[in-house]
């Protein structure tokens, strides 16, 4: 029988909860993951004949509780196992059962899945695939693609990121308020950085990898329904929002960067941007400002204005003069100098960027951006060393072929226009 088209969403939506729920009651990682595949299965037999259950979530932490418990017995495993009174489904209506269920552990549940994901102690890498797999439910195949690795290669790091995991004392009772606000700080860092390792990579269908910031999007949004009024959450999940809603026009047919000047606005997720424009006005209202909330404003900018030429320079300057005090940085300054450049002039950007030079001797946005600028001034020499320097440094194909280009028309036209990183 093939199962109906809403029991996928239905188990992906519920696995969050499940697997954070049958975690607190198996404290180990591969059992709760084990028990709640067992559960999925079971639903994928009975969901089609019974229908969808009240509470899919509850109705899988449930059968997933007696299908591990009855794999510990069979292991003969002697570890003392938490008491929650775990009852026993023959001859009873698995609905009614699931109902029983405390509801109100869940977000702490949840939040310490995601805690132990992005344990501080595991690399961000790790950190991310371990997400990925536990949280999100993407086969390692799936992962390994999205990263650009052997499939071997990312078991292992998985296998790793769990025996580490495993060697680290985790606390499974209600965090206090203090120890709540840095694990969720912890989290958000990690959904950005996830967030990241998709949109950053340029460079042909391969390399932009649409489903870590879709799933980095996923996360931002169960992170809200966790913490509805939390500020800085809104703020990160409306940053990814505006960002990804310009992934259509970032790249044109041959897989080449088009700079946020060029894009077709048409193309951009205008329902994408919607609600990140709603999250940000909302977020704001807080008077609570952070970082992710300034990087979204920078964003929700660029996404209200109709043409490149409509763009809020001056406001971005100020986005920028705040983001420079909340999360100093030498890149923030690096973005401000392109706004800079446009209220200013290049003279004005270049001075702002060239105490930026001995930090950001290794980052190639700096000397494409130095580039540009130079350009702009005539002082062509400077400027073709500059790309030169830029193009050793860059990560991708694409980001080397776009400096080639734009070296090239050094000889043709050296007023090309600065370089706009934060808007690509």
């Amino acid at each position: 029988m093939t199962a109906p088209g809403w029991i996928p969403s239905a188990l992906a939506a519920a696995r969050p909860k499940a697997v954070a729920a049958l975690l607190r009651y198996f404290r180990d990682l591969d059992t709760a993951e084990d028990a709640f595949q067992e559960a999925c299965l079971r639903a994928l037999e009975r969901w089609p004949v019974s229908g969808r259950p009240r509470d899919p979530a509850a109705w899988l932490i449930l059968v997933g509780r007696n299908a591990g418990l009855d794999s510990v017995r069979r292991q003969a495993r002697q570890e003392a196992l938490p008491d929650h009174g775990a009852p026993d489904l023959a001859g009873e209506n698995e609905d009614e059962l699931a109902e029983r269920l405390d509801n109100a552990r869940y977000p702490d549940d949840v939040l310490r899945l995601l805690f132990i994901c992005c344990h501080p102690g595991l690399p961000g890498s790790q950190q991310i695939a371990l997400a990925l797999r536990i949280v999100s439910g993407l086969s390692v195949r799936e992962i390994a693609r999205a990263f650009l690795v052997g499939e071997r290669a990312m078991e292992q790091r998985i296998t790793r990121a769990k025996r580490r995991i495993a060697s680290i004392p985790v606390p499974f009772e209600p965090p206090a308020p203090a120890e709540r606000a840095r694990r969720l700080a912890t989290v958000a860092a990690m959904i950005y950085l996830l967030f990241n390792e998709g949109y950053s990579a340029s460079g042909g269908e391969a390399h932009i990898r649409t489903p870590l910031c879709d799933e980095a999007i996923r996360l931002a949004r169960l992170l809200l329904q966790l913490f509805p009024d939390e500020p800085e959450i809104m703020g990160l999940a409306a940053l990814c929002l505006l960002q990804h809603a310009r992934t259509p026009a970032r790249l044109d047919a041959q897989g080449r960067i088009v700079l946020l000047e060029n894009q077709d606005r048409r193309l951009w997720d205008r329902a994408m941007i919607d609600e990140g424009l709603d999250l940000i006005k909302r977020a704001l209202a807080e008077r609570r400002p952070g970082p992710y909330q300034v990087q979204a404003a920078i964003a929700s900018v660029h996404a209200r204005a109709t043409r490149f030429e409509d763009t809020d320079w001056a406001e971005l300057d100020r986005l920028y003069a705040v983001l420079e005090r909340l999360q100093p940085s030498p890149v923030v300054s690096l973005n401000r100098a392109v706004a800079i450049a446009k209220l200013r002039g290049p003279a004005a950007a270049l001075a702002a960027i060239e105490p930026l030079a001995e930090r950001l001797s290794g980052y190639f946005h700096f000397f494409g951006v130095r580039a540009a600028l130079l350009a702009q001034l005539g002082r062509v020499e400077e400027a073709r060393q500059a790309f030169d320097r830029a193009l050793a440094l860059a990560n991708t194909p694409a980001e080397a072929e776009h400096l080639r280009a734009q070296r090239d028309l050094l000889t043709a036209d050296p007023g090309i226009p600065a370089e706009d990183r934060p808007g690509r």
